[in-house]
């Protein structure tokens, strides 16, 4: 599932057009590019305002370090938890190692840090490798 940039519309794009140009079924904008709820999209400083400020979908955003032991051991669990809650939640990750804004401007002082947004502004934080039942309590409050 791709949610729309232009109009926050949920698409559905199978697995074997995937490959094409696929637009938005509501209004047309080119979906190229745009997160896919189901998956975890990496994201870079630059796009932080367009996709995650933005987003007509409450976000997760993983704040990692792919050299940080932590993060690699809930990694899983954030891409099982985007795929659960597919096309009602997008997952994003930012590499703090070589995206420092996003991080500088949250005040991030250590990975794993996950960062729930809801309406473009975070209402939620949590700070270390925390079990799946923290993170999945914390969404089922940002979904309602």
């Amino acid at each position: 599932m791709i949610v729309c940039p232009g109009c926050g519309a949920k698409n559905r794009i199978p697995p074997e057009k995937q490959h094409l140009t696929p637009k938005c079924g509501r209004c047309g904008t080119s979906l190229a590019g745009a997160p896919v709820s189901g998956l975890v999209n990496p994201i870079l400083d630059a796009q932080f305002h367009q996709w995650i400020e933005r987003s007509p979908l409450p976000v997760l955003l993983d704040l990692y370090s792919p050299t940080c032991g932590p993060c690699r051991t809930i990694a899983p669990t954030i891409e099982a938890l985007a795929r659960e809650y597919a096309g009602r939640l997008l997952v994003f990750k930012l590499d703090t190692s070589t995206q420092q804004m996003t991080a500088a401007r949250f005040q991030i002082r250590g990975v794993p840090t996950l960062l729930f947004f809801k309406e473009g502004q975070m209402v939620d934080q949590l700070v270390g490798a925390v079990p799946r039942t923290e993170i999945e309590q914390r969404i089922l409050s940002l979904l309602r």
